[in-house]
């Protein structure tokens, strides 16, 4: 346990970075999971969007490294792009 006021004070702010950072982290994977996870491509073009912002938000942010933001939308826009391949297919 601490014993001086600014190791306490350490340990106070901790937490609260600790809180922001899995709020920031949890936004960033739930987003790419709304994106993967649909099929309807209009839906998907909406939800794109709001991933891409969020990406480039954290990584400007310092919550991201750069080319990790830029892999994962590569890997967006890859999974946006093999549904308008597939919603262009006859069936």
């Amino acid at each position: 346990m601490a014993n001086h006021k600014s190791a306490k004070k350490r340990i106070r702010t901790t937490a609260r970075r600790r809180k922001v950072n899995q709020m920031s982290e949890s936004k960033i994977k739930t987003s790419i999971k709304k994106v993967m996870s649909s099929t309807d491509k209009t839906e998907a073009e909406k939800l794109y969007k709001e991933a891409i912002a969020i990406l480039d938000r954290s990584s400007v942010k310092g919550k991201l490294p750069k080319n990790n933001a830029s892999r994962k939308k590569s890997s967006l826009t890859r999974h946006l792009n093999s549904l308008a391949v597939s919603a262009t297919k006859p069936a």
